[in-house]
């Protein structure tokens, strides 16, 4: 049984999905100095990109073992364990909780899938609920 709202996690799944389309910044080939090159594509890359900001946001707002179960739903919608491991996904995942656990999650460019088949897996959709 989910602790964390599977509403919260739907907006997760849409901020991560907004930030994961973005499209990539090129440099020219010929750039001056590598350095420079790199911090400019850091720079516009993430320019008004609210939907990180906003995701850090929500994540940092729940309470640890909701992290917890997000994390866990990522990994168990990746297909790394199975529903019947919940209990111990959940375990490790605080194990290995750390402040970053927003950061951890966007860094999955298959993060919204994997959320949305995680929560799936618990019968709860994002455009529906199947349990009551």
């Amino acid at each position: 049984m989910l602790n964390v709202n599977p509403d919260t996690v739907c907006r997760l799944i849409e901020l991560a999905q907004a930030y994961h389309v973005r499209e990539p910044v090129s440099i020219p080939d010929e750039g001056n100095n590598a350095a420079d090159d790199w911090s400019q594509q850091m720079l516009a890359d993430h320019k008004d990109n609210t939907s990180y900001q906003e995701f850090e946001t929500v994540i940092q707002d729940l309470e640890a073992d909701q992290q917890h179960e997000v994390v866990a739903l990522l990994w168990l919608g990746r297909g790394d364990y199975t529903l019947d491991e919940w209990d111990s996904i959940v375990q490790q995942a605080k194990e290995e909780w750390s402040p970053e656990t927003a950061q951890y999650l966007i860094d999955h460019p298959m993060l919204a899938d994997e959320l949305r088949e995680g929560l799936e897996l618990h019968g709860y959709r994002c455009d529906e609920t199947i349990k009551g």
